[in-house]
Formats: C-alpha cells, sequence, structure tokens
C-alpha cells in the first residue's frame, strides 16, 4: 500500500511504497517526520518557491526532520 512520504533532499510530497526512491531527484532517503506543505504551480513566480529554491512545479513540505 502506498504511502504519503517526503524527500529528505527536494523536499518533494509523494505517494510512494517502501523502498521506492524519489523520482523527482532519486534520493533514497524518503521520511514520514514532516510538518506542512505548499503546492507550487509556477515556480517561477512564486516568492515561496524562490525561498525554498524550487524550479518545478509539485507538491513540497515545509519542514522535513
Amino acid at each position: 500500500m502506498a504511502q504519503r512520504l517526503v524527500c529528505r533532499d527536494c523536499h518533494r510530497v509523494l505517494d510512494v511504497e517502501d523502498g521506492e526512491q524519489c523520482p523527482a531527484c532519486g534520493s533514497n532517503s524518503l521520511t514520514e517526520d514532516w510538518a506542512g506543505y505548499v503546492v507550487i504551480t509556477h515556480p517561477e513566480e512564486s516568492q515561496i518557491a524562490t525561498e525554498m529554491e524550487i524550479t518545478e512545479p509539485g507538491k513540497y513540505a515545509l519542514k522535513v526532520r
């Protein structure tokens, strides 16, 4: 069963199976320990995306532990 995890490297919120890797950056460092998220639709126009160094649209966690 898929679960919602977050990539510790790029902070993307993912619905993945255990043992999978982040499809966005390829990292295997995924965690369930995160809080809040933001949906970025137009990163080139978003101040939050700029501050988080996000260049691709998607769902991103605000705090990853």
